[in-house]
C-alpha cells in the first residue's frame, strides 16, 4: 500500500507545479507621449526583464481605452491625433506561459504652434492717464486656443506704454503702434492719445430700476480741459456689490436684487450710476399631464405629426423600433403601432412638413446597413416602411434635419457617424432620396465628428464637435451657397479642454466632451456640449450615481461673420442635451439634471441661471422606468402650450408650464 500512495502524493505534486514566473515589465516609449494635434505619433513597447534584456516571444498590441473623438490608435500603436485632448492607450503584451501585462499611457494631444493672435474689443482712442490691459488669444493654424504669454511692446513709449504684460498707459498726445508677440505669430495695435486730461466725464443712465438679468447700457459723455466733445473714447468699468456681469462695451446685468453702483474710469476721471434690481420673478408651477412609462428599453428621440394628435417615439438599447403613440387624451398616451428595424437605436426622427411621410435614423445595425429609414405617413397612426437610404452611411447616422426651400425643394440633411461629414439627401421624391452634396470640415477624420443640424432661413448650423459650431450657407444667399453646394459663413470654436476640466479631475482623461445640438432663434444661437466621464464612480451601487456635465452657451450671431459667447447656462447637477425654443421660453432636456425651462426673454448676458431665469423644473426620475429612479431627459418638443419629453430611462412626460399663481386669489385646500 506503501506505494499506491508515494505515487499520488507525486501525481499531486505535479498537478499544482508551475515554472517559476520571470520578473518581467513593460517599457513603452515615449514615455511621455505627445503629439500635435492632426498629428501622428509612433508608440512602441516591449517586454524586457529584471535585468532590462528584452523577452523572446513576446506579443504587444496597443488598445484605445478613451477620448475616442479625438484620436486613435492602431493596434501597432500607431497614434492618429485628430483633435487636441488627451488619448488613453492601454498597452497589452501576451507572455508565453506567464499572465498577461497591461501599462495604460495617456498620449497628450497639443495644439500646433502659435498661428495667430487676436485681441478683444480692445479701444482705439486713449486719454491721458488712461490704463488698460490689451486681453489677446492665441490659436494654432488650425483654430485650437493656445497658452501662450503675449509679450508686448510699444513703437512710441512716450505716447503709449505698454509691460510685457499688456497693460498699457497713455502718457502723452499722439500715436502708437502696439505689438503682441507669441512664438512666430504677432498681432499690431494702433492707438491714438487724444486729450492730456479729461475735463468732464459723465455716464448715462445715472440711475435706473430694472430686473435680475436685464442688460442695462451705459454710454459716456466726455469732454477735454477746453469743452470739446471727447468721440471714440472707451472708459474702464467696474461695480459693486453684489454679483454680475459688466462688458467693455458698457453693457451690465446683475445676478440678486439689490442696489449697485456702477463706476466708469476715464482716465483720472470716474463717474457712477446707482441701479436697482428686483427679482426676475418667473418661477412657475409644473404638472404632469400624461406619462407613457417605458420598460423594455431606453427610450430616445421624440417627435410630433405636424397637423396630427400623434407622437412619433424612438428606441435604443437594442430596441430596434420606433413607436407611433395617439396623444389625443393627453392624459392617457396609447401605443397604436411600430416599425422594426435593424438598427440599434432610433435616436433620431422628423417628419416632412405636409406630415405625409417621416424619416428615422440607423446607428447601430448588426449588418453594418446603417443609413435612415423612410416611412408613408398615409395613416399616420400605421407608419408604413416605403424605403430606406444607405448610400455612404454604413458608420451610423445619429441625427437629421427635414427642410423646404421654395427655390430647391426638400431636403434630408444628416450625420454621418463614420465620416463626421453632413450628408444632404434630395427629398423630392420622398421614397425614391439620393445624395445632393457631402460636406465636412477640414480636419483628419479622427478627430471630425458631426452630431447635430438645425436648419433655419436657408442657414445650417452644424454642432461640430471638436469644431465647434459651423454654419454653412445652403439656401441663404449670403455665400452663393445651396443644398447642393453648401459653403462656409462662420464658424464658433472654443476651448473644450479648459472649459471641462474639472470633469477629466473627476474622472480622468479621455471623457467625452463637444459641441452636441444648436438651435437658432432671433439673433442668438444656443449650442450645448455632450459631456460624460470617462470612468464612473467607484464602488457605486447603480446608475443614479453616475451624471452628466456641459454648458449652454448663448451664441451671439446679429454678425454672422463673428459670432460671440455673451451668455451660458450650466446646471448645478447634471447635464444639457437638446433643447426647443417656444417664443421667449427655452425647453431643454437636461440629462440628470431632468427637464428645464428658461425665461430667455430681452437681451441675454451672463450666467443665465445665477440671474434666475429659470421657469420650470420637472425631475424625471421614476420607479416605473427602464432604470429605476434616475433622471436622463433627453430633449423635449413643445405644442400648444404642452411640453411633450423624452427621458431616455423613463419614457414620454407630457408637462404643462402653468400660469403664475394670482396672490390675491385665495387657495382651498380641501
Amino acid at each position: 500500500m506503501l506505494l499506491p500512495l508515494v505515487s499520488a502524493s507525486l501525481l499531486h505534486t505535479m498537478a499544482v507545479w508551475q515554472p517559476p514566473t520571470r520578473t518581467v515589465r513593460l517599457e513603452v516609449s515615449p514615455a511621455d507621449p505627445v503629439v500635435m494635434a492632426e498629428d501622428t505619433l509612433r508608440l512602441r513597447a516591449r517586454v524586457v526583464d529584471a535585468s532590462g534584456q528584452a523577452v523572446s516571444g513576446a506579443q504587444v498590441r496597443f488598445v484605445a481605452a478613451g477620448g475616442r473623438f479625438e484620436g486613435t490608435v492602431e493596434p501597432d500603436g500607431l497614434v492618429r491625433s485628430g483633435s487636441t485632448g488627451t488619448l488613453p492607450v492601454t498597452v497589452v503584451a501576451q507572455i508565453p506561459g506567464q499572465p498577461a501585462l497591461q501599462q495604460r499611457v495617456e498620449v497628450r494631444m497639443v495644439p500646433g504652434p502659435a498661428a495667430s493672435i487676436t485681441l478683444a474689443a480692445a479701444p482705439t482712442r486713449l486719454v491721458g492717464g488712461q490704463r488698460l490691459a490689451l486681453l489677446p488669444r492665441v490659436r494654432s493654424a488650425a483654430g485650437d486656443v493656445r497658452d501662450d504669454r503675449v509679450t508686448w511692446r510699444s513703437s512710441n513709449p512716450a505716447v503709449a506704454a505698454v509691460d510685457a504684460d499688456g497693460l498699457v498707459e497713455a502718457r502723452a498726445v499722439g500715436r502708437a503702434v502696439l505689438t503682441g508677440t507669441a512664438g512666430k505669430a504677432t498681432v499690431t495695435h494702433a492707438v491714438q492719445v487724444v486729450a492730456s486730461r479729461v475735463g468732464a466725464f459723465s455716464i448715462t443712465p445715472t440711475a435706473r430700476d430694472a430686473k435680475t438679468g436685464d442688460v442695462i447700457r451705459f454710454t459716456v459723455n466726455a469732454k477735454d480741459a477746453a469743452g470739446k466733445p471727447l468721440t471714440g473714447v472707451s472708459p474702464s468699468w467696474s461695480f459693486s456689490p453684489g454679483q454680475g456681469v459688466i462688458d467693455s462695451d458698457g453693457a451690465f446685468t446683475g445676478y440678486e436684487g439689490g442696489t449697485y453702483v456702477v463706476t466708469a474710469t476715464l482716465g483720472t476721471q470716474s463717474a457712477q450710476s446707482i441701479i436697482r434690481l428686483t427679482p426676475r420673478d418667473v418661477r412657475r408651477p409644473a404638472t404632469v399631464v400624461g406619462r407613457l412609462p417605458r420598460t423594455g428599453f431606453t427610450t430616445e428621440e421624440v417627435w410630433l405629426h405636424p397637423s396630427r394628435e400623434i407622437a412619433y417615439l424612438g428606441t435604443g438599447s437594442g430596441g430596434d423600433r420606433m413607436y407611433t403613440i395617439d396623444i389625443t387624451d393627453k392624459a392617457k398616451p396609447v401605443v397604436t403601432d411600430s416599425i422594426v428595424e435593424n438598427t440599434r437605436r432610433v435616436n433620431d426622427i422628423m417628419t416632412s412638413p405636409d406630415g405625409k411621410h417621416l424619416v428615422f435614423t440607423r446607428e447601430g445595425a448588426s449588418d453594418r446597413k446603417n443609413g435612415i429609414v423612410i416611412a408613408s405617413l398615409e395613416d399616420p397612426l400605421h407608419p408604413k416602411k416605403c424605403a430606406d437610404f444607405t448610400e455612404g452611411l454604413t458608420g451610423g447616422v445619429h441625427s437629421t434635419f427635414v427642410y423646404r426651400q421654395e427655390k430647391y425643394g426638400t431636403h434630408i440633411y444628416l450625420t454621418n457617424d463614420g465620416t463626421g461629414a453632413i450628408h444632404v439627401i434630395d427629398w423630392n421624391d420622398p421614397c425614391k432620396p439620393k445624395t445632393a452634396a457631402v460636406w465636412k470640415t477640414p480636419r483628419p477624420d479622427a478627430g471630425r465628428s458631426l452630431h447635430d443640424i438645425d436648419v433655419q432661413d436657408g442657414l445650417a448650423y452644424l454642432s461640430y464637435w471638436n469644431d465647434g459650431l459651423v454654419i454653412l450657407d445652403i439656401g441663404n444667399g449670403i455665400k452663393g451657397g445651396s443644398p447642393s453646394n453648401p459653403q462656409v459663413v462662420s464658424q464658433y470654436k472654443y476651448d473644450l479642454n479648459d472649459l471641462y476640466r474639472q470633469v477629466e479631475a473627476a474622472g480622468g482623461p479621455g471623457f467625452i466632451r463637444g459641441t452636441h445640438t444648436a438651435w437658432r432663434h432671433k439673433n442668438y444661437v444656443f449650442i450645448a456640449d455632450e459631456v460624460f466621464p470617462s470612468s464612473p464612480v467607484k464602488g457605486a451601487k447603480d446608475a443614479s450615481a453616475g451624471r452628466a456635465y456641459g454648458r449652454l452657451q448663448v451664441i451671439d450671431v446679429s454678425d454672422i461673420s463673428a459670432p460671440r459667447s455673451v451668455a451660458f447656462y450650466e446646471p448645478e447637477y447634471g447635464g444639457v442635451h437638446n433643447v426647443w425654443v417656444a417664443g421667449d421660453t427655452l425647453y431643454m432636456g437636461a440629462y440628470n439634471a431632468g427637464f428645464r425651462a428658461f425665461d430667455i426673454s430681452g437681451e441675454l448676458r451672463g450666467d443665465l441661471r445665477a440671474q434666475q431665469r429659470e421657469m420650470v423644473h420637472v425631475n424625471t426620475a421614476d420607479m416605473d422606468g427602464f432604470v429605476k429612479n434616475a433622471a436622463m431627459t433627453w430633449g423635449v418638443v413643445v405644442r400648444n402650450g404642452l411640453a411633450y419629453v423624452n427621458d431616455m430611462y423613463n419614457g414620454l412626460w407630457i408637462v404643462r408650464m402653468e400660469p403664475k399663481p394670482d396672490p390675491k386669489k385665495a387657495t382651498i385646500v380641501p
